[in-house]
């Protein structure tokens, strides 16, 4: 991810299925989408020295497709702001683990910083997703979203042996981890395809947030050389056909968050 930006964002107004009307959009400039490069001002020359003979062989390319059955869990109408956790509480029924919505929900780490609204009405000032969940998680006032660390420690603090964060992974170890039979939770859009729909505020600390509202968080199940097959909280559809290359370029906006079990 940039260093001192945080680029992603969430369902809140219009919701989510509204911003499923959005595919197709082009993602932002560079500069702002998660990933992109900042200097240190350290960089250095590489050298070459002593080289082995043989290159070590890479990771292994994982299977052209595969397919995995996990428990599909809605996020309404209780949590309408709540994909994140309801596609949390999916990974942990497909583990055996004996936990609800409800209870993901009482232990997912909040940031109870309340909106602040500049002169045109815009979102001045407001949480750290990467602190906790922004806003609220039910839809009675404006929620926002919770990203992969601090849900990641929801999952660890419950599976013996926990969490596996696969932020800043390549999609083909998100790949690795559905043949090796972990699904993943990834956050991606509510269309599936990347948007030019962008805001920005800044946490109580300074931090800038560059956030999009289409955000949306799914359990990806299955892959093959076109699709992505996800259960979605939201729509409430088992193993959803999604096209692989604009899904992978939304989730790409979205920092390339993603996170399974160990």
């Amino acid at each position: 991810m940039a260093v001192g930006v945080t680029v992603f964002g969430r369902d809140a107004e219009p919701n989510e299925a509204e911003r499923a009307e959005n595919a197709g959009r082009l993602p932002p400039a560079a500069s702002t989408v998660p990933g992109a490069a900042v200097g240190t001002g350290r960089e250095t020359a590489a050298t070459v020295s002593d080289a082995p003979s043989t290159a070590p062989s890479g990771p292994t390319a994982p299977p052209a497709s595969y397919r995995l059955d996990a428990p599909l869990v809605s996020q309404l109408p209780e949590f309408y702001n709540g994909c994140e956790i309801a596609s949390l509480a999916m990974l942990t029924r497909f583990l055996g683990l004996p936990y609800t919505k409800f209870d993901l929900v009482a232990r997912m780490p909040v940031d109870p910083t309340e909106p602040v609204y500049d002169a045109s009405g815009g979102i001045a000032v407001w949480g750290d997703p990467n602190r906790g969940f922004v806003g609220d998680v039910t839809g009675r006032k404006k929620g926002y979203s919770i990203y992969s660390r601090p849900l990641a420690q929801v999952l660890d603090n419950l599976y013996p042996a926990g969490a596996r964060d696969l932020t800043g992974a390549s999609f083909a170890e998100i790949e690795r981890s559905i043949a090796a039979g972990r699904p993943v939770v990834v956050w991606t859009t509510a269309s599936y395809a990347p948007t030019d729909d962008w805001t920005m505020w800044k946490t109580k600390d300074g931090i800038p947030i560059i956030a999009t509202f289409s955000i949306h968080a799914v359990l990806v199940v299955g892959y093959d050389e076109r699709f992505v097959y996800v259960n979605d909280p939201l729509t409430a559809q088992k193993a959803a056909k999604a096209e692989k290359s604009a899904f992978i370029l939304a989730w790409e906006q979205l920092g390339r968050q993603a996170l399974t079990a160990n």
